[in-house]
């Protein structure tokens, strides 16, 4: 819940995991607003303006987009270990190393915007990744099914097409950061795939019909465009679920 970034980012990598574990919370709440910051403003997906990559302002709006992105995903790691109960010991350490992660994205992105006469929060952003977090809050499997499954296994599909741009307009530091941000977050829906399966496991269910039940359940959408293959079989999803998603972005 801490508003600030910076002392949430400096909370993060200071947090003691053993500490945590052996002081879970006893009752667990509905968290509608994590903590953020008063901006950037939050505004429907479709009220963000398209700009030039070319120009200083559109390679500052998009490096902000994809900070934005990063904040969140601090606090949905977090969430993760906070909000779900009885889970393996690995499964909060898995959770906190992302928390840990994101936060490292965050900053490399922020310093970077600093030196393109930007900050976070001079511009527009949405939350569609957080409204998520609160639609999945009553089940772990929801949550690792649909969030790194789905919304964050996203970015292994846009970033080299993102890089490229970014390339293309001589932003070599922005291409640098992007590649540290791609390596980590196969490791992070890597994360995600292991935590649905081993819940489905758990549960006796088959992990495909089982993920294509929670899709229905959840109103989830899956992102239009091309799957990013190398990646997303480097991030644990097997040949039958990747022919799967396919599929369903085809009906």
């Amino acid at each position: 819940m801490e508003r600030d970034p910076v002392l949430k980012v400096r909370q993060v990598n200071d947090f003691n995991d053993d500490s945590y574990l052996e002081n879970a919370p006893v009752h667990v709440a509905r968290i509608i607003v994590p903590g953020r910051p008063a901006r950037p403003e939050l505004v429907a997906p479709s009220a963000l303006a398209n700009r030039e990559i070319h120009s200083v302002e559109g390679r500052g709006a998009l490096l902000h987009a994809i900070a934005h992105i990063e904040f969140n995903a601090i606090n949905l790691a977090l969430d993760a270990v906070y909000r779900f109960t009885g889970m393996p010991e690995a499964y909060y350490n898995d959770w906190l190393q992302v928390a840990r992660e994101e936060a490292l994205h965050f900053s490399l992105l922020c310093d970077h915007l600093a030196t393109l006469g930007y900050a976070y929060g001079d511009f527009p952003a949405h939350n569609g990744l957080w409204e998520m977090a609160v639609k999945t809050d009553d089940d772990v499997m929801a949550r690792m099914a649909l969030v790194p499954r789905i919304l964050e296994a996203r970015g292994l599909d846009v970033t080299p097409g993102i890089r490229e741009k970014l390339k293309q307009s001589g932003d070599v530091r922005a291409c640098e950061i992007l590649d540290v941000i791609l390596r980590d977050e196969i490791g992070h829906v890597q994360i995600g795939n292991r935590w649905f399966h081993w819940c489905c496991t758990e549960r006796g269910l088959d992990p495909v019909p089982t993920f294509v039940g929670l899709l229905h359940d959840y109103d989830a959408v899956l992102p239009r465009g091309k799957l990013n293959y190398p990646a997303r079989r480097a991030a644990g999803f097997s040949d039958e679920e990747l022919a799967l998603i396919e599929s369903i972005k085809l009906v």
